[in-house]
């Protein structure tokens, strides 16, 4: 077991997949001399050369769609998107082209690629680059989604997306990368795809979480007696992990880093009280983002994200009162 930050558990889990198949590849924007802009890949030019860790042009839509080229031709390309908000201009890429080919093919074809792209609040970076964006693509079918939430799951959900034969995207939440933890390398270290992780047993409510929001929900639980998982993988999720806490619990909280309409966490909620209804205390609920940008201000951006404070006092009441409590904003009389 080796300590260190998030961002080194992704270059060890990357070079760990080179070393054992030469199919694998990195492509991306000053990911070679640079080695990244958040330092992901340094060193790896070094190690494997420019052939398989390469500088690309700006032109997110060019690369990607190269890597899904290389991958059908029997390549592991992994391509790094330096924000999440750049895989915009090649989307298409990724949910029409990637997601698609192996269900165009009659099953002939296999697009083994993973798309790495920086995401979240916490960075000072604005309101255009700090988005999570999941739901660009969590509802494509064809693709896995996974977002690490520690240097063990940045290790171990990196590696499996790398073996995996189809296209997964890698949701990095910026703010993890220098944050440090204990990491088992090698195939012990590797986490399973679609796979949740029970962080804290406990028996009088479920906290889901994902990414940064799974830290914070740890921190809220010490004095509530809460389960919390860390939903590691949105699509496919754990049902299974997560019905069962429920079903123990009976009652369910999803703390999101995303907007309060369309977030993730809409798909937990509905599946728990469809499949667990009347085996539930309270009404399940969500502690989200309010519908705005994220705020460039870090008073207010430190705001925007749900803090462990706001955390342990929403999950308070609602275990006091049976009720579900409503939002900040709500409670302060704004509109989001």
């Amino acid at each position: 077991m080796t300590r260190m930050r998030v961002r080194q558990a992704i270059v060890a889990a990357l070079a760990d997949e080179m070393r054992a198949d030469e199919t694998v590849m990195l492509m991306g924007e000053d990911i070679a001399a640079a080695g990244g802009p958040f330092k992901t890949s340094e060193g790896l030019l070094d190690e494997f050369g420019p052939l398989r860790v390469r500088d690309t042009p700006i032109s997110e839509m060019g690369f990607t769609g190269a890597a899904v080229g290389a991958a059908c031709m029997g390549m592991r390309p992994v391509v790094e998107i330096m924000f999440m908000e750049f895989l915009g201009v090649a989307l298409d890429m990724v949910v029409t082209e990637a997601a698609k080919f192996h269900y165009l093919s009659g099953g002939r074809v296999s697009v083994p690629m993973v798309v790495r792209a920086s995401v979240g609040s916490g960075g000072g970076f604005g309101m255009q680059h700090s988005q999570t964006l999941e739901n660009w693509v969590a509802a494509t079918p064809g693709l896995v989604v996974a977002t690490p939430s520690d240097a063990q799951a940045a290790y171990g959900l990196t590696r499996a997306a790398i073996q995996h034969d189809g296209p997964v995207v890698m949701l990095e939440p910026r703010a993890l990368y220098a944050e440090r933890g204990d990491v088992v390398r090698g195939a012990d270290g590797i986490l399973p795809l679609g796979k949740a992780r029970v962080m804290r047993p406990g028996s009088n409510v479920t906290i889901v979480a994902l990414g940064q929001t799974v830290r914070v929900a740890l921190a809220a639980a010490e004095e509530l007696d809460a389960e919390v998982i860390d939903l590691a993988t949105l699509y496919p999720w754990d049902q299974t992990t997560v019905l069962g806490s429920v079903r123990k619990t009976g009652r369910l909280v999803v703390v999101e880093e995303a907007p309060q309409s369309g977030g993730w966490g809409h798909e937990i909620v509905s599946t728990v009280t469809s499949q667990l209804f009347s085996a539930l205390h309270a009404a399940p609920f969500r502690i989200t983002c309010p519908d705005a940008p994220v705020p460039y201000s870090p008073s207010l951006e430190s705001r925007h994200l749900p803090t462990t404070e706001y955390v342990r006092r929403q999950v308070t009441d609602y275990l006091r009162t049976g009720q579900v409590p409503a939002p900040w904003w709500l409670e302060e009389g704004l509109t989001a």
